[in-house]
């Protein structure tokens, strides 16, 4: 399902007192190269809410500045794997092996052996998962030669979808070492990331799963997402937590047809990030709700001109639903309009796109879905016809 909408200012009550962070405090993570530490005062630090279709922004909170995401970087590494797969230059069946700098990396592991091979599925879900660093690694290093390599893609690809916080060091987000900058980005940046991510539904069927078995059933991935565990309504999406980074959460929803995402940076308590992830996906469902002015297979238009068509007027549906995001106890105006690309010759196949479906609450446009050639139309060979 897509969903768009118009900007509405959300009217989300802030949850915690913020004690911004200061001056001296910011010019003391430029010089050490680390994210600057929240007040004692403060849940959290940074945080958003956004629908995962539109990228609408429900509430946010410092949603741009810098800060360690932690582990939550592997999110990159997922969508990089994901998205290899889907284009075909690579296999949920490939063949992984574990090099010995992957099975010595440290910290969250699947205790990955020197030279031991697992299908890229099942390292896969030892990162999504349990944020396996030496899985991680591995991948990385499969993918791409080597991790240095690999992160050159992490940026690039962070680069291209707009990601303006984000700088990548590592394919893990492990605390950085002597001499070494930790990776960074933002709340914002962060849910672009999740609303890619949450297309894909093997990444998405993992991230919902709360135990797994691995090595043939002699070790257990428990999910680090403990909303995942003790939710049905919470269904990923990652987790990343060291001392200078704090509790982080990114968090994916799915209620009353809406997909919301909340980003948590910086808590100070593990059970406070849950909890105002909890509160931050909580209020975006309780202040708003979907509604579908037009569903997949809808007619716009019953009389669309086929030029040199045999017939010479097709119908015209729309490819997907239209879902506006509104406020609870609004209904708003909706205007529905066929966008064609140009003249529509034949010959025509149904379901050929043919322009856009586009709904406008008054003059902006809240959604926008391929509109398609309900039928087929011949393209008329005879002076005859072309005439008749």
């Amino acid at each position: 399902m897509k969903r768009c909408m118009c900007v509405w200012t959300a009217a989300i009550a802030a949850l915690v007192l913020v004690s911004p962070v200061t001056a001296r405090q910011l010019e003391r993570s430029r010089a050490t190269g680390q994210a600057p530490r929240a007040e004692a005062t403060e849940t959290y630090h940074a945080g958003i809410v956004v629908d995962a279709d539109s990228g609408v922004v429900l509430f946010e909170k410092h949603p741009h500045q810098p800060w360690p995401p932690a582990s939550m970087t592997k999110l990159m590494l997922m969508l990089l794997v994901a998205e290899r797969v889907r284009d075909g230059s690579l296999h949920w069946d490939d063949p992984i092996p574990t090099s010995a700098w992957a099975s010595k990396i440290g910290g969250s592991q699947v205790y990955l052996k020197q030279g031991e091979i697992f299908p890229l599925a099942e390292m896969m879900q030892a990162i999504v998962i349990h944020s396996a660093n030496d899985a991680a690694v591995a991948v990385a290093e499969a993918v791409a030669g080597s991790s240095e390599a690999f992160v050159e893609l992490m940026n690039e690809r962070a680069k291209a979808l707009g990601l303006r916080a984000t700088v990548y060091r590592s394919p893990h987000g492990l605390p950085p070492g002597k001499g070494q900058e930790p990776d960074m980005t933002s709340a914002a940046d962060l849910a672009t990331l999740a609303r890619a991510l949450v297309r894909f539904p093997e990444i998405m069927q993992w991230a919902d799963t709360k135990e797994a078995p691995f090595r043939q059933g002699t070790m257990t991935l428990t999910n680090t997402n403990r909303l995942v565990r003790e939710t049905t309504w919470v269904d990923g999406l990652k987790t990343g937590y060291y001392r200078a980074a704090g509790f982080n959460v990114t968090a994916t929803g799915r209620r009353d047809g809406m997909r919301l995402i909340a980003v948590v940076l910086g808590a100070a308590r593990k059970r406070d990030c849950f909890a105002e992830a909890t509160k931050l996906l909580s209020s975006g469902y309780a202040n708003y709700k979907a509604f579908v002015p037009v569903k997949k297979g809808d007619t716009v238009a019953s009389d669309v001109a086929v030029k040199d068509g045999k017939p010479r007027f097709v119908r015209v549906v729309a490819g997907d639903d239209v879902s506006v995001l509104t406020k609870r106890g609004a209904t708003p105006k909706l205007t529905v309009g066929l966008a064609l690309s140009g003249d529509v010759r034949a010959p025509l196949k149904a379901n050929d796109p043919v322009g856009e479906v586009v709904v406008k609450d008054g003059d902006a446009v809240v959604g926008r879905v391929p509109a398609l050639a309900a039928e087929s139309a011949e393209k008329q060979t005879s002076l005859w016809e072309r005439l008749f």
